[in-house]
């Protein structure tokens, strides 16, 4: 029986004998007849041979196995070694090919040299391949379980380093640079192929395992004061503020300078005091929230046709970059440029120290993130027999629940790396052993389970347990608290609601939901309830006998006066939410008549 024969989902023709189709096409690849991105799958339940050639398709390389032995010799490992082969020579030699979802599933692929059978196709090039570059990093990861290598992967994109070289010269949003980064003591292979040594991101710190008076529970560590003070995890947090010079209809444009008082909106005199004569701050300049860093004057918005003859007498509107609300810090570079009209751009760069504080977060590269919660002074801090006192305190409950034993592995191995001097190999899958490790540990004095004895900082007395402790790779994320704080009483509201404005940067306020509400209820705080859902009550004269919203009559001295029945109707004030009066006057605009029935106070 014919079995059919699609190319990238269109019916080709039929062959007979489907086993062995598949088998030479896939031969006269690896002779290099067929390219290698070209791939063949004989869907026996399908009864169907489909070969898939189409662009985006994610193809791997594998290492072919035929009859239970491997292509590669080490006769190949060799010459690679000694670069008298290529990577290309073992593709075109037929010793790797490469594999897309579609042909995998006709594979059968070991991990490992040790697991080759007779019916396995092909062999894994590392198992390293499992994961991706992020997560390769994740020192003895084979020891973690999915979701924490996920996440400990993504945490790694988030920490704080040296991003570029070249960052003192590059106008980039919201970036910050660590100012001590270093190069981990625990490492993988991937951090000497990525040359991780000229971007690092983190920071090898001294971390003890126990509880601190309670202050490290929910993932929260406790910090050393003593090793902020040393510059542990200090970083500088840089942000542009930028303006132009546009130009409008009618030969209109910008202009950079110091407005003048006859400007309309002109601010204080006292906000322009950093302003250079050409309207532009100077560098180095420390500013704080409403100060102006580039001024500037624009046309008026809106023109009328009499006006647009007479631009003499237009008023110019100010339109100055300055900071926000809750912002400030340093200038730290000021680039002036054109854009590509040809228009004058003012960029400015502010730049502020970022010291650790309460609410700033760290993580290692298991995915055992927490923030700061305690910075502890270091005279109160725990030390051991030879006076060692930890960075980081780290609390004990984040390991049983979470099961990252690498973590644990990590702080067993920098502490042997850092009394040994070297690095250790911890990459996924072939690291060095820990039995290794712990003897290791244990001939330069130490106890082989990482533990050790430790004094209470406050009162001098011996911990009655072990402590384990030992050196581990930090991380400093980029979700710094200086970033989020944010509060506010009364502010200002939209135009159109009249509730709170939306966001940090224009003073919004903080949402209470639904689930926030039901927690106040679960309390009986029902005065705060009332409190927090007034943001936009207003009181409005209602018909008692149209139950339609009314207004005040100016020529009636602000009498409130019905729109349906005037002079003949009761009017009574209501308070309701100006929300619900923008509904009501939607319905309105819909032809519904939103009748409201008001009941007589007795």
């Amino acid at each position: 029986m014919a079995t059919d024969v699609f190319v990238d989902g269109r019916f080709v023709g039929t062959v007979k004998d489907p086993e062995a189709f598949a088998k030479r096409f896939v031969d006269e690849r690896r002779l290099g007849n067929i390219p290698i991105s070209v791939n063949v799958l004989n869907d026996e339940p399908r009864e169907r041979i489909v070969v898939e050639t189409a662009k985006g398709r994610s193809l791997r390389p594998v290492l072919v196995v035929k009859e239970g032995k491997l292509l590669l010799t080490d006769k190949h490992v060799e010459q690679l070694r000694k670069n008298e082969i290529a990577w290309t020579d073992l593709i075109k030699q037929g010793i790797i090919e490469y594999l897309d979802a579609m042909e995998e599933e006709a594979a059968y692929i070991a991990i490992q040299k040790e697991d080759l059978t007779p019916e396995h196709t092909h062999l894994e090039v590392s198992p390293l391949d499992l994961v991706g570059l992020c997560t390769s990093m994740v020192p003895f990861g084979n020891y973690n379980h999915g979701v924490r290598m996920n996440q400990g992967s993504k945490n790694q994109k988030q920490a704080l380093g040296l991003y570029v070289a070249n960052y003192a010269v590059r106008m980039d949003m919201d970036v910050s640079v660590l100012h001590y980064p270093q190069f981990p003591i625990v490492t993988s292979a991937t951090h000497y192929i990525a040359d991780y040594d000229k971007h690092p991101s983190g920071q090898n710190v001294i971390v003890a395992v126990m509880s601190y008076q309670g202050y490290n529970m929910e993932d929260a560590i406790v910090i050393n004061q003593g090793a902020i003070q040393r510059g542990l995890a200090r970083s500088s947090y840089f942000r542009p503020v930028v303006s132009e010079e546009l130009r409008y209809s009618g030969g209109l444009i910008d202009e950079i300078c110091i407005p003048d008082k006859d400007v309309k909106g002109y601010r204080a005199e006292h906000d322009y005091r950093f302003l250079e004569e050409d309207g532009i701050i100077y560098p180095e300049a420390v500013i704080a929230e409403g100060d102006v860093l580039i001024g500037k004057t624009s046309p008026p918005r809106f023109l009328s046709s009499t006006d647009e003859y007479n631009l003499a007498s237009n008023q110019r509107r100010e339109s100055s970059m300055s900071l926000k609300h809750g912002e400030k810090g340093i200038v730290d570079f000021v680039f002036l440029t054109e854009n590509a009209e040809g228009n004058k751009l003012v960029q400015t760069r502010l730049r502020e120290q970022r010291i650790p504080e309460i609410g700033d977060k760290f993580t290692s590269r298991h995915g055992q993130k927490g923030v700061i919660s305690y910075v502890a002074p270091e005279v109160d801090v725990p030390f051991s027999a030879s006076g060692m006192k930890p960075d980081i305190i780290f609390g004990t409950h984040g390991i049983p629940s979470r099961m990252t034993v690498s973590h644990l592995f990590e702080l067993l191995a920098g502490k042997t790396g850092a009394l040994a001097g070297r690095y250790v190999d911890a990459t996924m899958f072939d690291a060095e052993h820990e039995v290794d490790i712990r003897e290791e540990l244990r001939q330069v004095g130490f106890q082989d389970n990482g533990t050790e004895t430790l004094y209470n900082g406050i009162t001098g007395e011996r911990y009655h347990v072990q402590i384990f402790i030992g050196n581990m790779y930090y991380l400093k994320l980029k979700h710094m608290v200086a970033n989020k704080i944010h509060s506010r009483a009364r502010g200002p509201i939209q135009l159109l609601t009249r509730q709170p404005t939306e966001g940090r940067a224009k003073e919004g306020g903080l949402r209470l939901g639904e689930m926030e509400k039901d927690t106040f209820v679960a309390h009986g705080a029902s005065l705060l309830l009332k409190e927090r859902f007034d943001s936009d009550k207003t009181v409005v004269p209602i018909g008692e006998k149209s139950g339609l919203i009314s207004y005040y009559d100016a020529k009636k001295g602000g009498k409130a006066t019905s729109t349906l029945l005037p002079d003949e109707e009761e009017m009574h004030n209501v308070e309701i939410s100006y929300a619900f009066k923008l509904m009501l006057d939607e319905f309105m605009s819909l032809g519904v008549y939103p009748k409201l029935v008001v009941n007589r106070k007795f």
